[in-house]
This record gives C-alpha cells, sequence and structure tokens, in this order.
C-alpha cells in the first residue's frame, strides 16, 4: 500500500468522497503541514486533509487526482465553498516523490493549468484529527459539506 495526502476544503466531505474510490483501502482525517505535532493551540498552517491509504496496482496517482478535481475548485484559493480560511487550501502532499511528480504532470498536463491554485508539496508533518471528525459524514449525515450529495456517492 502506498499513502497520499489529499486537501480539499472541509475535509468531511473530501473523506466520504475519498473513501469510496476503487483502491482505496484506508482512509484517515487530519492535517498536512503544519508546524505543531498536536491538536492543541493556535493554528499553524496546517490544511486540512485526508491521509489516503490506496492500492498502486489499482490505482494510479494520476488517477486519483482526476477524481479529486472532480470535488475541488482548483482556482479557489483557501476557499471550497463556505469554508474560507487558509487551513481550507487545496493541496496534495506525500513522503514519497514520485507521487509528487505525477500530481504535478497531471496539473501541467491540463489546459488551465496557469490558473489552478492547488499546491503540490512533500509531506513535512501530519496529524490525525479528532475521533469527532472522523467519518464525520457516516454519522452526521446532515452537516455541512460542499461537496454535493450526488457526487459524494457517484462512485459507491
Amino acid at each position: 500500500m502506498e499513502v497520499v495526502y489529499f486537501a480539499g476544503g472541509c475535509l468531511w466531505g473530501v473523506q466520504a468522497f475519498i473513501k469510496t474510490l476503487p483502491g482505496v483501502m484506508h482512509t484517515e482525517a487530519g492535517r498536512a503541514n503544519g508546524t505543531s505535532h498536536t491538536l492543541e493551540g493556535d493554528y499553524d498552517g496546517y490544511a486540512e486533509c485526508v491521509k489516503t491509504e490506496f492500492d498502486p496496482t489499482v490505482i494510479t496517482i494520476r488517477e486519483l487526482m482526476a477524481y479529486f478535481f472532480e470535488i475541488i475548485d482548483p482556482y479557489s484559493l483557501n476557499k471550497q465553498g463556505q469554508d474560507v480560511g487558509v487551513k481550507y487550501r487545496t493541496g496534495v502532499y506525500s513522503e514519497n516523490p514520485e507521487h509528487l511528480k505525477e500530481a504535478k504532470t497531471f496539473i501541467s498536463e491540463r489546459k488551465d493549468h496557469d490558473l489552478i491554485v492547488v499546491e503540490v508539496l512533500p509531506l513535512t508533518n501530519y496529524v490525525r484529527s479528532a475521533e469527532e471528525h472522523q467519518d464525520r459524514l457516516s454519522r452526521y449525515p446532515n452537516d455541512y459539506c460542499h461537496i454535493p450529495v450526488e457526487l459524494l456517492s457517484k462512485y459507491k
């Protein structure tokens, strides 16, 4: 299995969507690339993200990117739906340089690549979110989500 981290605004919907994709074995709500190793304290620069464990023999990073782009507005800086702020930025993070290369290639090959604000960076820090945020929409389906309901279940 391999691991990549997707930030696409509020993590609840991102997790609900990603866990339905072929080849995705496990997801976890978390925070990427902040400076703290705890959930306590002031905002530390993190992006809300979904740790995504996947089988690379079933799905590639480029395929995951295509799915990811279905649920984000790749032109919106620090905002997805009603969620506004740096922690809601879009990004792809990994400890595997090949993942980052594939993600950058996916973006660069798009005709609109010069408009895309999705960051693609090495993962420098990850903190698992509190239990109340894990699989949140499965437990509270009426909570706000910037991703349309029909898209959340498109690949179930």
